[in-house]
């Protein structure tokens, strides 16, 4: 009687994405990405993205009384509009840091300098507050069209054009659907080290790679470089 060969089916491994936030630094400023419902740490100021005459932020309640509506639609009429790229400040810690980066009479809504003008107002604000940490959105992509790996690359430009003192902190709120590969434009760049003094005398100093020299001479010249 033959014997039947035991076969073993080896199941297949599968990496498992755990829920750990990506950090990226950025000289003093630490990013975490995580996402809007998952906030990875208590914040100073939540920004969100607004348009000129506050509607995107305001609660929507549909039982007010007809009187009440009244009121609000001759408020907003007689209301003046926010100029767009602008910042402003309401509330209490954690402050809103509203965003004006729409106008709903325009089409589109929203224009890419209104976006980097208003991150360099937020980030303005921050260090004139002295707040340490801050909540993002993706501006210009909630309620307008802008490409969320685009708001990533102002973002950046933002941040390498400014000096931080007080933030340390950003909690980059991330919006469902975005393609991770977007967020390497966060990565750090590869910087080239700067040559010192004595590295940049030594090298006009010593003579081409191509002809020999002895030891001796070797430390005479470094010696001389070193020494002046």
């Amino acid at each position: 009687m033959e014997k039947v060969k035991k076969i073993t089916v080896k199941p297949r491994l599968r990496l498992i994405h755990g829920e750990r936030p990506s950090r990226f630094a950025m000289d003093s400023v630490d990013i975490v990405v995580a996402p809007e419902n998952k906030p990875p740490f208590k914040t100073d100021a939540v920004a969100y993205e607004e348009d000129t005459f506050l509607v995107l932020s305001a609660p929507v309640e549909l039982n007010e009384p007809p009187g009440q509506l009244v009121r609000l639609l001759t408020e907003l009429r007689e209301m003046k509009p926010e100029k767009p790229g602008s910042v402003l400040v309401k509330g209490t810690p954690p402050l809103q840091l509203l965003a004006v980066v729409h106008d709903l009479n325009q089409e589109p809504s929203w224009k890419e300098e209104w976006v980097a003008k208003a991150l360099d107002g937020i980030f303005r604000e921050t260090e004139q507050r002295k707040l340490y940490s801050l909540a993002l959105p993706f501006l210009g992509t909630r309620h307008g069209s802008l490409d969320k790996e685009r708001f990533l690359v102002l973002l950046r430009s933002t941040l390498e054009g400014i000096v931080t003192h007080s933030l340390k902190r950003i909690w980059l709120m991330l919006p469902p659907g975005i393609n991770p590969g977007a967020l390497k434009v966060l990565k750090p760049k590869h910087q080239k080290k700067k040559r010192g003094r004595y590295q940049e005398s030594l090298k006009s100093t010593l003579p081409p790679l191509s002809k020999k020299i002895s030891f001796p001479i070797f430390l005479i010249i470094c010696q001389k470089s070193y020494w002046g």
